[in-house]
């Protein structure tokens, strides 16, 4: 009986790679622009990191994590998100020596035991910035920048820009009993997952994705009523930043974000062709979050981005590029002192960076043939036992359909003359 892969994964063949690297590349091309160095954290951290950062009354928390006890007794999680994990380094590594903001990015794999779905796995792939060190709401406005300026780089159209500020510890409870109060009399018709809620972190309350529940909480009070001084001032400079970017958005009042570290601004990139799970970007300011996994009280701010999302998007807009690998030459040949001058030519060639590929099998001559014309390749090189004998190879164009005698020693220039 074949082993298959476990649900909610998914193998990447060698026909989609191109896509991936093509994205990741872009990734890279821009944080490079901006300043944000590359991290690498490890796939597994210990429970209690995400269970500290996160936050326990989270899905992710509650429902999504995968974690286990090590041979060791202790409890360990595939990384669910990479926030906390990029925390947990940048105090371990004392990264904050290097600069007051210290500006990060990662990609990699996630892990969360959900329902599998168009551009969500249960391993699941990444991109992501952390800007850490300041509080000026000048970096939330880059790091939103950062994130369009990607997703514009790879062609994509009809986005939006959603924003909102969730407040702080000072102005939160004020928001956090007003809403109580609007939902207490609603309570006993909300969802098993809200009534829990309800007392221990209300504003997910707003974040269900139940229709009862989205219903009862029609007309709640916004929390832009309730915010201090300083997060409605850190709030209007972002919304001015924004203005004299050129960044259109849209004020979203229900945009609380999933994950409990989030502090003043949350905001989130949309393509609405995918439907319910639309987000492709979704980031904001987790200023609390430094010092709740043991380090000192640091803003910082940061977004992901789901790549799988992403590469869904620009199928659907026609956006990807042809990343099929193109060969330059085929190696024919036959018999055994053939083979064995091929193997030193296609040395040679690949060393002069030409992507080349011989046939190892032993076929005939026939049938090497029909794989040059298959592979798409430029050229083909072909030796038998009077090449042998004379240094020399036929040298065939598979795009014009000539083919002539070359002299061992002259395939490179011959090549180069002809590409």
């Amino acid at each position: 009986m074949l082993i298959e892969r476990p649900r909610g994964t998914k193998d990447i063949l060698p026909n989609a790679v191109g896509n991936w690297r093509y994205a990741e590349e872009k990734v890279r091309d821009i944080c490079k622009k901006y300043g944000f160095r590359e991290i690498r954290t490890p796939l597994f951290e210990h429970t209690e990191l995400f269970q500290r950062g996160i936050g326990d009354t989270t899905d992710v928390v509650e429902k999504e994590m995968y974690s286990f006890t090590d041979r060791g007794g202790r409890s360990v999680t595939l990384r669910p998100e990479n926030t906390a994990a990029a925390v947990r380094a940048y105090l371990q590594n004392k990264l904050y020596a290097d600069s007051q903001l210290t500006k990060l990015f990662y990609i990699g794999s996630m892990f969360r035991y959900d329902r599998p779905q168009a551009g969500r796995q249960r391993e699941f792939h990444q991109f992501g910035v952390e800007a850490l060190g300041v509080a000026s709401p000048a970096v939330d406005a880059e790091v939103i920048l950062l994130a369009t300026r990607f997703l514009q780089s790879l062609g994509l159209k009809n986005l939006s820009l959603s924003i909102n500020s969730v407040g702080c510890p000072k102005c939160r409870p004020v928001y956090r009993k007003a809403l109580q109060d609007f939902l207490a009399p609603k309570l006993d018709g909300m969802c098993d997952n809200c009534k829990s809620r309800f007392d221990r972190n209300p504003l997910r309350l707003l974040d269900c994705k139940e229709e009862k529940c989205h219903q009862l909480n029609a007309g709640a009070p916004e929390i832009a009523d309730c915010l201090c001084d300083e997060c409605r001032d850190h709030f209007e400079k972002l919304k001015s930043y924004l203005t004299a970017l050129g960044l259109k958005y849209e004020l979203d009042p229900r945009l609380v974000r999933g994950l409990d570290y989030y502090t003043k601004t949350a905001f989130e990139i949309k393509y609405d062709n995918l439907g319910a799970q639309s987000a492709v970007c979704g980031g904001g300011r987790y200023d609390g979050l430094v010092e709740e996994i043991g380090g000192p009280a640091t803003p910082a701010v940061g977004f992901a981005v789901g790549l799988e999302r992403v590469l869904l998007v620009l199928e659907e807009q026609g956006l990807l590029p042809d990343s099929e690998e193109k060969l330059d030459v085929y190696m024919v040949s036959l018999g055994e002192a053939a083979k064995q001058i091929t193997f030193a030519i296609t040395d040679e060639l690949r060393q002069a960076g030409l992507v080349v590929e011989a046939d190892l099998a032993g076929r005939s001559m026939k049938a090497q043939m029909k794989s040059a014309d298959k592979s798409g390749a430029h050229f083909a090189i072909l030796i038998g036992e009077e090449e042998v004998a004379s240094e020399t190879v036929q040298f065939r164009d598979l795009k014009a359909g000539t083919q002539e005698p070359v002299a061992r020693k002259d395939i490179l220039a011959r090549i180069e003359s002809l590409k």
